[in-house]
Formats: C-alpha cells, structure tokens, sequence
C-alpha cells in the first residue's frame, strides 16, 4: 500500500508508487493523502485530504486485502501523520517504509514545519526503514549532513527515534557517484551508483522507496531490499522520459515502454 499525495503529472506520488509496484510483480493499493495540481515546471496547488478520510481508505483497504508492506509518502499535517502512525499499529503494518518528504525539487512545501516533530515522535518509531534523502535528513536532526561522518550521525540519531534501520539518499550530493547509506542499528552498508545528470529525476524519492517496499513484501531481507532498490533506480533514471518542458520523468517499466527519451 501506497500512503501518498496524488501527483496530476504521473512521476511522483501515488502514481510512480503504484507503477514501482507493478514493475515488481506486486499488486499495489492506495490511500490519497493529498491532490496535488502540477507539471513538469511547478506545483500549482495542493489540496490536502481530511485525517478521516485517510483513515477511512486505509481501513478499507486492509479489512479486504492483505498488506504486506506499506509505504507513505506526502502526508503534509500533523493530523494525517498522527492517522497513519495510529493505523500502522492497529493494522499491525510492520513492514513499513517512511519516506519524509518536505519539499519538492520545485520548491513547494509539502510538508507544514510544525509536523516534524510529530512526524520524529509518531511516526519514525512505527518505521522498519526511514528513506530521508540529505536536506530531510538535516531537518530531522538538525545538523548539516554533508559529509560521511555527519550522514552516519544522522543515521544513528534517527535510528534513536525509534525507527528499525534508516538510509540517507545521496542524490542531492555532489561527485561522481551517488552514494546511499543503510544502517540497520547494528552496521552501515553503502551502496555507491555512478550519478546521472539529467533533468529527468522527477519521482526518484517516492520510487527508491516503492521499490523497497515493494521488494519487503515479496520476502526480500533488508540490505536486499535497499540494494535492489537502488538498481532498479538507477536504471530508471538512466531512460529518463522527455515530457515537458520542466523536469522530466523516469521509466519505471525501464525500457519496456514506448515513450520518448531524453536527448
């Protein structure tokens, strides 16, 4: 299950979320947190979805169908943040992937600064894996993470909250490689990919953390989780999809579509 924002344009959100999904042969079910007005250029508007009516989708989804790996995505208040951590312990939903994300790579905020801290204190603690890229992680624990030493400070601290295992994106980095760091409580693995520059990495977030989510539920072990994750995005970002004139969008079936690719 996918626990996200609606993205109007189809890279990011539930939308990438529910392709990541079928991209790995698992059938994928969704809760709208938010709706959100966009293209490739900007996000318009959002509009959020009331906390009842989040926990409304989420309990009919699961009083029908088996959930074995759920994944949230913008969740924009306090209030839905509070649902969802609430509904992750009564649905016993323990394979669950926290993807915090604040701001968009447009600017747009999607998350209100004052739900951070309900975010550190709800729903961290009810996370096996917390999937932070580096201005995320900053903001949960509030010091600059820019080198190696302060990503794996950050992993520690978040792990602290009382999340099972975090790892911190590299993507918004700089040099060569793309460097992601997994840490599970007990040790560090690092997993390094060469980075692409292109402007189509729209949705790369929301899809590392499907991926993973996606692998959990077909029985995958953590650190396999992560590193089939990373594969899988990687190469979906290396057939970046031209659409727009703003930021383009990755393949999520990776070569297997028909659309135009970048130049």
């Amino acid at each position: 299950m996918t626990i996200a924002g609606s993205d109007s344009c189809g890279g990011a959100g539930i939308q990438a979320d529910l392709k990541t999904f079928a991209a790995h042969g698992v059938y994928g079910t969704s809760a709208v947190t938010a709706v959100t007005a966009q293209n490739t250029e900007a996000v318009a508007g959002v509009q959020t979805m009331s906390p009842d009516f989040v926990a409304l989708q989420i309990d009919a989804v699961v009083e029908d169908t088996a959930i074995d790996a759920a994944k949230t995505g913008i969740l924009a208040t306090s209030d839905v943040i509070a649902v969802v951590a609430n509904k992750f312990e009564e649905h016993r939903i323990e394979r669950a992937v926290v993807d915090p994300i604040m701001v968009d790579k447009s600017g747009a905020r999607l998350l209100e600064p004052s739900a951070i801290e309900t975010l550190k204190k709800q729903l961290i603690p009810r996370a096996y894996i917390v999937t932070p890229n580096l201005p995320e992680a900053a903001a949960l624990v509030g010091f600059s993470v820019d080198d190696e030493d302060a990503v794996k400070g950050a992993c520690r601290q978040i792990v602290e909250m009382g999340a099972k295992a975090v790892v911190i994106k590299g993507g918004r980095g700089t040099g060569e490689e793309a460097i992601d760091w997994l840490y599970d409580g007990r040790r560090f693995s690092r997993f390094a990919a060469p980075r692409i520059n292109h402007r189509s990495t729209h949705g790369t977030g929301c899809t590392f953390s499907a991926a993973i989510a996606a692998q959990l539920a077909r029985g995958a072990q953590l650190e396999a989780a992560v590193r089939s994750a990373k594969r899988y995005l990687t190469a979906a970002l290396e057939l970046g999809v031209a659409i727009g004139r703003g930021s383009g969008r990755i393949d999520h079936f990776v070569g297997e579509t028909v659309w135009p690719r970048r130049s």
